[in-house]
């Protein structure tokens, strides 16, 4: 048995080797077939890159040769054109080259005559010269034969003809002065009296007179007591509330607010209406009233603010401009209430400027705003056109309407026209009948330095402030002042006048000479 197991194990051990051994070649030779196929591929994909390679350096090569040819084509057009452009410049060159001699050669024959003339005016000046040196040795001989004949030196004679000269000048001075101040009288006379009389007669305000106290009327005297109160604590509480005196006499159902501050007093008119009407009256119920009545004249004060922007056609002011205008309306000057004042010159400064064909917006604005200053001169210090112009820049107002309101006293120059009639519409509705009160002191002073102005010129004998000062007339000395003279005298004291004085209106210069002769039969 074991005999036969092993051949049987050695020929399956052999079947087995052989088997290996020849599946060894067969897996060699599907090695080395698949090795060669590789080797196909590789050389198959090298050769038909080798082929793209070459086809894309033929077309390159192609394509760069046309751009070459493109570009030589393009180099040579370009360069045609500008042997064209070369060729045009240099012809306009040399045009203008020979434009350029041609004016050259002109030049050359205008210098040449010009030198030719030179030399005739070089002989003609030398002949002058000649005819000069002979005409002063002629003059020295007649002046040596006049100093002779008359007897006078040649600064003697000077003086004496100069002195001639001076009287013919002075009277033919005086008389083109007058002749020119009686046609431009005339004329401006005419044109300002038709042009202002028109303004004034288009303008209605009402002539208003103040005072620094007010009435409040009270239904019976037995109010009185009431407003006194016990040992006066409502009248002491209403006065320290308000700032203002109150006045209770014998005035029949009456009581007087005495204050310069008009605001304050208005203030306390309010609040005592207010209490009279309400009939309770003790110190908290005062003090309550007298909110009220700044709380009502705060809302009073816009709206007169924007009633006059309203009536004067002024529009886009700020706020609290509008409430500095109603503030104008508890301010008064000589007085005449301002608020009526500035409605009244803005609506002058209107027609006027309508009239001369100006900006008619431009000059109602300045005319309304020309006295705001006015509205808060008592608490701030300086001028009320100071502080009109710094309230103006503050809020940015028109650099035209700044200019009106500080030059509308002359402080400043006028820089429009404008500005002139704001000057001319404030000295209108200032110096109009009714319109303001003078102090006598005022007046006095006024009347007393006219006639010293005209005092003051030599030749003056006795001067006369007449017609409440809108007029000076003078008599001058008959022996010491000519007619011609006393037409320039005139026309000087009206210019000192205006220098140093400030006045509403005009004021008129009359000078007079007289001569008599007196003679008694015996």
């Amino acid at each position: 048995m074991n005999e036969l197991v092993i051949p049987l194990l050695i020929s399956i051990i052999l079947t087995l080797v052989v088997a290996g051994i020849v599946f060894f070649f067969i897996y060699k030779a599907m090695e080395k077939s698949k090795e060669n196929k590789g080797q196909s591929i590789v050389k198959n994909a090298t050769d038909k890159a080798d082929r793209i390679i070459s086809e894309a350096k033929k077309d390159a090569e192609n394509e760069k040769k046309e751009r070459i040819l493109s570009a030589k084509e393009e180099i040579q057009a370009e360069k045609a054109e500008l042997n064209k452009e070369i060729k045009e410049r240099r012809a306009e060159v040399q045009k203008q080259e020979k434009r350029l001699e041609q004016k050259e050669e002109t030049l050359d024959r205008k210098i040449e005559s010009l030198e030719q003339k030179e030399q005739k005016y070089q002989e003609k000046l030398a002949d002058l010269d000649k005819q000069k040196e002979e005409l002063n040795k002629f003059v020295d001989k007649q002046n040596a034969e006049l100093v002779r004949i008359s007897g006078l030196s040649i600064d003697e004679a000077k003086e004496y003809l100069l002195k001639n000269v001076r009287e013919t000048l002075s009277h033919e001075l005086a008389i083109e002065i007058k002749n020119a101040e009686s046609k431009a009288k005339e004329e401006a006379d005419k044109k300002a009296k038709n042009l202002i009389t028109f303004a004034i007669q288009k303008c209605a305000a009402d002539h208003t007179q103040e005072t620094t106290v007010s009435v409040v009327p009270l239904p019976s005297d037995d109010m009185k007591g009431r407003i006194i109160g016990r040992e006066g604590r409502n009248i002491k509480a209403l006065e320290t509330l308000t700032g203002i005196d109150l006045i209770i006499d014998d005035t029949p159902e009456a009581v007087i607010l005495s204050g310069f501050d008009p605001i304050r007093r208005e203030v306390a008119r309010i609040a005592l209406e207010k209490l009279v009407v309400d009939g309770r009256i003790h110190p908290a119920r005062i003090e309550e009233m007298v909110e009220k009545a700044k709380d009502e004249l705060e809302q009073i004060i816009k709206d007169e603010g924007e009633r006059a922007s309203m009536e004067t056609g002024v529009i886009g002011l700020h706020p609290d401009i509008i409430k500095l205008i109603g503030k104008l309306k508890y301010r008064t000057s000589y007085g005449q209430n301002v608020l009526n004042h500035s409605i009244e010159v803005s609506q002058l400064c209107g027609i006027i400027a309508e009239e001369l064909g100006l900006d008619v917006n431009l000059a109602k604005r300045a005319g309304l705003l020309h006295d705001i200053g006015k509205s808060i001169d008592h608490e701030i210090e300086g001028t009320h056109v100071e502080i009109g112009v710094d309230i103006l820049k503050r809020y940015k107002e028109n650099e035209q309407v700044i200019n009106a309101v500080h030059a509308h006293h002359g402080d400043v120059e006028p820089t429009s026209l404008e500005a002139v009639i704001v000057m001319a519409a404030d000295a209108i509705s200032a110096s109009r009948p009714g319109a303001r009160r003078e102090t006598l002191e005022t007046y006095i002073k006024r009347l007393e330095k006219l006639e010293e102005i005209a005092d003051s010129f030599n030749g003056v004998e006795k001067s006369y402030a007449i017609q409440a000062g809108r007029e000076v007339r003078i008599m001058v000395k008959p022996e010491s002042i000519s007619d011609d003279q006393m037409t320039v005298m005139a026309r000087d004291i009206a210019k000192r006048i205006e220098d140093e004085m400030e006045y509403p209106g005009q004021i008129k210069v009359t000078c007079v000479r007289e001569n008599r002769a007196v003679e008694y039969a015996k």
